[in-house]
């Protein structure tokens, strides 16, 4: 094994209710959700009304200035709700799945080596899956007409309650390969693949041919993918590096294999408020009241997030998985004021500084809610961002730079290199309560824009 790359700077959040390591096979739930909102900067087409009949594959709804970027249902069935926002904007597309097997659509199974690029692309364009391969910058989904120069996959997660990666791929030891093999196709650079070097990696990971291995070893954001580019490849003005998660380069693989959409995937269900937090294998997509149903506490009010606490969307039970999202959390809704709070021990309060005594007790683990415990306030240089952002960027001067408009000073402080799970610990630990996340989205836009 390589010498691992150490990652001082960054912040763990030692929530209670991680996931047991056992998996429960969930029935198929009876609707299905694709949210063209998981996908930054997409202007959806509908490609079906309700009452349509559809396939698991078939083309739901497209990017309207990228037409052969299609997404796809994950489960054969009937278009039974097309949910919309303000000024008509599609929010959801909601399918009622067969109560039988899923009827998938046939692509036709081929290895991937046996392919040409262009044949690669075509093929993950037609059954929906090229959503999966997002770029670096700015988070969007990959451009086919791009070069990249790598691509990256991180095989560990570090966020709060994240699930255990290793657990998750076991037995896709076949469909991970091939992913692997396929997205070798799409570019002529190298594959890196991103290892936790604190415990030893799955069998799918171990034995993967065709990657570079890296190995890591610190605090989160270790386990992001941003990270790693930046320690390993850095991105600067006008290179492109894809990223795709490990559980969707499973998907990916399936689709060469077997020649069928199958976007099963094993998810986490975790949280303080969760009575038996475990993983579930089900079908991307599905409805939340079919992952969480008579497993929460019921005693108070509870804020349900489809992802990690840090980065994930807040949903209710009549909402659907999130795209890309491998793990639901559950958390006490924080909807209750302490007089004075601030003055207390804080015995059983987190913080990223030495404000509370909980400090003093290593390896304690907490029950955090949503409340801000305090307001929004004017931003206020205390270093607390350069402590949690293992970057070498000033994250303080970018996030003025986005409210400023400065497009120069955005380049040259390191917008390029960032999405929102890299600086949401600026967020969580951000003394000003700054929605950091929101402000880089917005200056990711701007960027766009500007390089159209």
């Amino acid at each position: 094994m390589s010498k691992p790359i150490k990652i001082k700077r960054g912040l763990n959040i030692p929530l209670k209710g991680s996931a047991e390591k056992v998996l429960v096979r969930l029935d198929k739930a009876e609707t299905y959700g694709v949210k063209p909102t998981d996908f930054p900067g997409l202007v959806p087409k509908l490609n079906v009304a309700v009452g349509d009949k559809v396939r698991a594959g078939s083309p739901l709804f497209h990017d309207k200035y990228r037409p052969n970027i299609v997404f796809s249902s994950p489960v054969s069935g009937e278009v039974v709700d097309v949910r919309r926002g303000e000024r008509r904007v599609i929010l959801e597309v909601v399918v009622k799945a067969d109560s039988g097997e899923v009827a998938y659509e046939d692509f036709g199974p081929a290895s991937p080596e046996t392919l040409t690029r262009d044949e690669v692309i075509a093929k993950l364009l037609k059954a929906g899956a090229w959503p999966y391969i997002r770029q670096r910058p700015f988070g969007i989904i990959a451009n086919p007409a791009d070069s990249p120069k790598s691509i990256f996959i991180s095989g560990f997660d570090t966020s709060p309650l994240a699930p255990d990666l290793d657990f998750v791929v076991q037995g896709e030891e076949e469909s991970f390969q091939a992913g692997v093999d396929a997205i070798r196709k799409l570019t002529t650079g190298k594959v890196h693949l991103g290892l936790s070097s604190d415990f030893p990696p799955a069998k799918a990971f171990a034995n993967a041919k065709g990657v570079e291995f890296h190995y890591f070893t610190g605090p989160h954001p270790t386990g992001n993918v941003g990270v790693q580019i930046h320690h390993i490849d850095p991105i600067n003005k006008g290179e492109v590096v894809w990223v795709v998660n490990p559980l969707d380069v499973i998907i990916i693989g399936r689709l060469f294999l077997k020649g069928i959409y199958d976007a099963t995937k094993v998810i986490a269900l975790a949280g303080s408020e969760v009575v038996k937090p475990r993983y579930y294998k089900l079908i991307s997509g599905a409805s939340i009241e079919s992952i969480i149903k008579d497993n929460i506490n019921t005693q108070g009010q509870v804020r349900i997030i489809s992802g990690n606490v840090l980065t994930g969307t807040r949903v209710d039970k009549l909402g659907y998985l999130s795209f890309y999202d491998n793990m639901v959390t559950v958390i006490p809704e924080g909807n209750k004021y302490e007089f004075f709070g601030w003055i207390a021990p804080g015995v059983n309060k987190h913080s990223a500084s030495s404000t509370f005594l909980s400090k003093l007790i290593p390896g304690k683990r907490f029950t955090l809610d949503t409340n801000m415990h305090g307001g929004h306030r004017a931003m206020v240089v205390t270093g607390q961002y350069e402590k949690v952002m293992p970057m070498d960027i000033y994250p303080m001067h970018l996030v003025k730079a986005i409210l400023a408009n400065d497009i120069d000073r955005m380049e040259q402080l390191g917008i390029y290199e960032v999405v929102e799970e890299d600086m949401a610990l600026c967020e969580y630990v951000c003394p000003s309560k700054t929605e950091v996340q929101a402000i880089l989205r917005k200056g990711i836009e701007t960027m766009i824009k500007e390089l159209s």
